[in-house]
This record gives structure tokens, C-alpha cells and sequence, in this order.
């Protein structure tokens, strides 16, 4: 799939002569149609939406964002994000894309490479990041090589939340119901918002879990340009575990079409008998379901136990749901040469064979 001469470059393509297939920048009148079928798509994500890439442009990325027209109908695209570095190679990347058309994904992506070739030329990347969430790699990608760093956690935990509400519970393990009602008994209250108040109560328990798990943590003003501009969108919202006038736990969740994602969470140390992080999520998969969603996902599991994310991973199979991979994120280079040379890099490092 290797683009030849950039200047033979098509903005239509076209298939047996009934069909063609248009891309172009989205315009304004067109943005609400793309958030919905981003939202409606079987693998759309709230990385692909318009309102996550206000956010990203506020924390200093560039986006572009192109919509997959069939005869004036929009029928895929992709969002291209970019943050621009003065003094190293910059990347484009399309975190949770792209949407392609289900008849014809093979015409989709040739136009979303011709297009990328284009901006990589004019923005100085050397290089196509895709981040699907398919859970099988195509043959029209074969030209893509498996990435070294996801942004999306490749593997995670999907609970069903089209069952009722008792089935729900049925499904978990014995100790997860038993957590729950625990929680319950102690009489831990669960307060859900998109009140900016909260983001401060939200954060000085995600940066105490942050110091103690030692992880990578995201800054204050992340979650300010994050919440603020989800918030607006009915988007996000966070939710706070109270314990006798203490906030025990605190989470972030992403609504995205018929997807609920655990994205941030904290949690204090203190009177944990009380099990306050399980009655939070407990609150957070019924009320996911009473907004019509369709899946609560965890965001990461790993079945793995010396994995970074074992510990978490125990704590959230607690909830039954099913572990799912992703293919992960796969690269394009644009440069045959500094391709050959940073795969075999990329292969050195990690002590194995890229795809």
C-alpha cells in the first residue's frame, strides 16, 4: 500500500464504477454529524470525537480532521493529531481511528494514507501512528508495523451492561458482591457531577494514589482543560466516594456513545474496611446504564501477574466483565530508509520481532 508519487495523489477514489469515495477537512455544519457516527460506530472512541480534540488543542496539539464521504454521504474519517516539536521528528497519530466504511475499508485507508503523506510533508512527520480498536489486524494494513507505546491500553475489561441490573450483580465474583454490599452497609455515600468544584476534590486523591502506586500522573491543569471541556458536553463526569465527611475514592468516567470508560481514579488509604472504591464503581456501572450505555470499560487489564497493571487488574476483575485485546497501535513511515532503521531499533529494544 506504499504510496509511490505524491503527486499522483486522488482525493476520489473509485470502486467498480457505482461508487466513490470522497475525503475532505470537516467543515462546521458537519461536526455534529461526525460525533455521531463516531458514537455510533461498533469501534468508534471518545478519542475521535470533536470535543476530545477541543481538549487536545488546548494542551498545544495541532488536529485535522477529515471526513470519508460516499456520494455526500459521511460515511468514516479520522482525526489527526500532531503536537509539534521544534527540535525532534514529529508524529501523526489518530488515537481510537480511523472510522472506516464497513462495505469498502480498504479504499478508506489508501485515503487516509494519501492524506497523511500530505500533512506529514507540510507539518514534518515522518511517520503515521494508527490506534484502531480492532481486535484483529487486516490485511489492508499489512504495510503498518506494530508500534513500540500505545496510548490506548490494548488490553481491557468490558462489562455487559445490556443485562438488568441483578444480572449484572449475578455475574460478578462472590467477593466483588460482597465488597459492594459491604460499602453499602457501612453506608458510604456516592455523589456523581460535572460540577468544576469537584476536580479539585478529584485530583488531590488521584496525585496521592499517583505518589504512592508510582506511576506517571497527568499535571492539575490537564484535568482542568480535560473536565472543563467535556463537562460542557455532558460528556464526563466525576464521582466521589464519602465515608463519615471523608472522600475515600474519586473517578473520572468518559461517556461516548454506547461506552462508559473508567479513565482516572484515586484512592485514599484510610478506612478502607469500608470498601468505598467498590461501592463507586458499583454507582458508576448503574448510572453508565441508565444513560443508555451498553458497556462500562475498566481501561486496562492485564491477565499477566507480573505485569504493572496486575494489582489494578485483580481489583477490577472483581466486576465479572470480559478481557479483550486490541491490536494496539501500528506505524507507517513515510521514509523507507529511516523506517528500516527505527524498526530494527524498535526490535532491538524490545528483545523481539516486530509484526
Amino acid at each position: 500500500m506504499k504510496i509511490n508519487n505524491i503527486n499522483n495523489y486522488f482525493q476520489t477514489s473509485s470502486v467498480n464504477n457505482s461508487l466513490s469515495f470522497t475525503v475532505r477537512e470537516l467543515n462546521n455544519s458537519e461536526i455534529t454529524s461526525w460525533d455521531l457516527l463516531v458514537k455510533s460506530s461498533q469501534f468508534g472512541c471518545f478519542m475521535q470525537t470533536s470535543i476530545w480534540a477541543d481538549f487536545k488543542e488546548l494542551e498545544g496539539y495541532k488536529t485535522f480532521r477529515y471526513g470519508l464521504f460516499s456520494n455526500d454521504e459521511l460515511v468514516g474519517g479520522w482525526i489527526y493529531y500532531l503536537y509539534p516539536h521544534t527540535n525532534k521528528a514529529n508524529l501523526l497519530f489518530t488515537p481510537g481511528g480511523p472510522i472506516l466504511p464497513k462495505n469498502n475499508p480498504e479504499i478508506g485507508m489508501q485515503l487516509l494514507l494519501e492524506k497523511g503523506e500530505i500533512l506529514a510533508r507540510e507539518q514534518g512527520a515522518i511517520a503515521l501512528r494508527i490506534e484502531p480498536l480492532w481486535q484483529e489486524k487486516p490485511d489492508y494494513i499489512k504495510s503498518f508495523v506494530r508500534a513500540p507505546a500505545d496510548l490506548l491500553p490494548c488490553e481491557t475489561l468490558l462489562v455487559d451492561l445490556r443485562p438488568n441490573i441483578d444480572e449484572i450483580l449475578a455475574s460478578m465474583k462472590p467477593k466483588g458482591r460482597y465488597n459492594i454490599r459491604l460499602s453499602q452497609r457501612y453506608g458510604v455515600e456516592i455523589e456523581f457531577s460535572n460540577d468544576s468544584p469537584n476536580i479539585p476534590l478529584f485530583y488531590d486523591l488521584f496525585w496521592e494514589t499517583v505518589e504512592r502506586k508510582e506511576f506517571f500522573g497527568e499535571p492539575y491543569g490537564f484535568f482542568i482543560n480535560l473536565c472543563q471541556t467535556l463537562f460542557k458536553e455532558n460528556m464526563a463526569e466525576i464521582g466521589l466516594a464519602t465515608w463519615n465527611g471523608e472522600i475515600l475514592a474519586a473517578i473520572l468516567v468518559v461517556y461516548c456513545g454506547q461506552t462508559a470508560t473508567y479513565l482516572y481514579g484515586g484512592s485514599s488509604l484510610l478506612h478502607r474496611q469500608v470498601m468505598a472504591n467498590y461501592g463507586l464503581h458499583w454507582q458508576a456501572i448503574q448510572r453508565a446504564k441508565l444513560r443508555g450505555c451498553q458497556v462500562y470499560d475498566f481501561y486496562g487489564f492485564t491477565s499477566d501477574s507480573n505485569h504493572g497493571y496486575a494489582k489494578f487488574s485483580q481489583f477490577k476483575s472483581q466486576f465479572g466483565g470480559t478481557h479483550i485485546k486490541t491490536i494496539g497501535a501500528h506505524d507507517y513511515f513515510f521514509y523507507d530508509q529511516l523506517a528500516d532503521t527505527l524498526i530494527s531499533l524498535f526490535q532491538k529494544l524490545s528483545g523481539g520481532e516486530n509484526e
